[in-house]
């Protein structure tokens, strides 16, 4: 592995050349975290940025965020989607300060009236020529040789994948379905297989560095050990049928688990008196987990996820796709946003709402997974130079037919060092 990074003023370096050892300050240090934002976000990945659903007419647009970078997506008169900075070249206002909605033909930054076209090209300024004074002489106004050409927003590259609209300011990655992976690719096209219609959206803020949750994404081992509801209604146990695929760069992942009998393991979890094998717990109505056979292959739970920051779920008919926003050293942003397709049934949409309880911040699965993220962040704040052990089913970054491995979490780190250079 090239591990070319080193900070000799801080102190800084990866400690051993192992994707099964991982220092805590990359979750704690300020500049770390300034640089992921430079070599991340606004470096040679893909970040998902909206649905093409969010912007199905001319001068339909999103606002989000590449890292630190606030971003603009639109949809613009010839039914191209384009991604600009969402700073206005004159004074570094944001241009647009809602979630989303329609500008018709531009976009005018609030401060002073500078005016983007769809493109993000600079088209107005208010009063570029100055104003006519009482003698009827023009006064102010920019310099004649002053060129709107030269300034605008950072334009950002787009690419749509199933509904799906990503955007990068490298030049350099590879097209998206190249740097997601054939195999991880395969599981998005499972899932998004026809026409999406969006079902609610919000945001939850979570204490801790956005790399502790995209861990935790990743991280097949924790599920039925952490989440009662997975284990109690068998929902997701290691003892199923499953694995995780993980992509050869690392940094796309997809695991999964099948409905079928756990035989000779059926017990296994009490053996072990593994807390979330839970006999009292019982439902008082079953129908949350009434599901349907909708994707042909018996998998009732995927989780799938793109470097850095893009997760896409499927628990029973349940869908959603989450997007970690970094907000600082440690905390985050999780931006979900729940789906279903054009042609649902009204009882596959009443099916869809129901298990939407399921997961998000009070959700009866994903719940803790509000909280253990703060945990570590809590846990490890005396220990930056200490290391967590990341080493079930190996320490290398494979996929596996197993979900009693940290193979993806492996990947995560692989994709994480090649990009940061450690």
């Amino acid at each position: 592995m090239d591990i070319r990074y080193n900070d000799p003023v801080r102190d800084i370096a990866w400690p051993e050349d192992s994707l099964a050892r991982v220092p805590y300050w990359v979750y704690q240090d300020e500049a770390n975290y300034k640089r992921e934002m430079q070599r991340l976000f606004e470096g040679a990945t893909w970040n998902f940025v909206c649905l093409e659903a969010d912007i199905p007419n001319k001068g339909d647009y999103r606002t989000n965020q590449l890292g630190d970078m606030p971003v603009i997506v639109v949809r613009d008169a010839d039914g191209k989607i384009n991604c600009f900075e969402n700073r206005c070249a004159h004074r570094g206002a944001l241009i647009a300060f809602d979630d989303g909605g329609n500008v018709q033909n531009n976009f005018k930054c609030i401060y002073h009236a500078w005016s983007y076209d769809l493109c993000g090209n600079l088209r107005g300024i208010a009063f570029e020529k100055g104003i006519n004074g009482p003698d009827g002489v023009m006064r102010g106004g920019m310099p004649r040789e002053f060129s709107r050409e030269t300034f605008s927003p950072r334009k950002l590259r787009t690419a749509t994948l199933c509904g799906l609209v990503f955007a990068t300011l490298s030049t350099e990655v590879p097209p998206i379905e190249e740097y997601i992976g054939a195999e991880v690719l395969g599981r998005i096209t499972r899932v998004l297989k026809k026409p999406i219609r969006v079902m609610g959206r919000f945001v939850q803020p979570l204490p801790n560095n956005w790399k502790l949750y995209v861990e935790n994404v990743k991280d097949t081992y924790h599920a039925s050990l952490l989440h009662t509801f997975l284990a109690t209604f068998r929902i997701s146990r290691l003892t199923q049928g499953g694995g995780v695929l993980v992509s050869p760069d690392g940094g796309s992942h997809s695991s999964y688990t099948i409905a079928i009998p756990e035989g000779k393991n059926a017990g296994a979890y009490k053996e072990q008196q593994i807390r979330t094998d839970n006999d009292r717990f019982a439902l008082a109505d079953p129908s949350v987990i009434d599901s349907v056979e909708e994707f042909g292959d018996h998998i009732q739970l995927q989780i799938l996820s793109v470097f850095p920051g893009f997760i896409l779920q499927q628990i029973y008919n349940c869908l959603a796709i989450r997007q970690v926003v970094p907000r600082g050293v440690g905390k985050m942003d999780l931006v979900w946003t729940y789906f279903g397709f054009e042609d649902d049934t009204p009882e596959m949409n009443r099916r869809r709402l129901k298990q939407q309880n399921l997961v998000g911040p009070a959700g009866f699965i994903s719940m803790e997974d509000g909280c253990v993220g703060g945990f570590v962040q809590r846990g490890t704040l005396a220990a930056s130079e200490q290391v967590s052990v990341i080493e079930m089913g190996g320490s290398t970054a494979e996929s596996q037919e197993t979900r009693a491995t940290e193979a993806s979490v492996r990947g995560f780190w692989k994709a994480y060092r090649r990009h940061m250079g450690y």
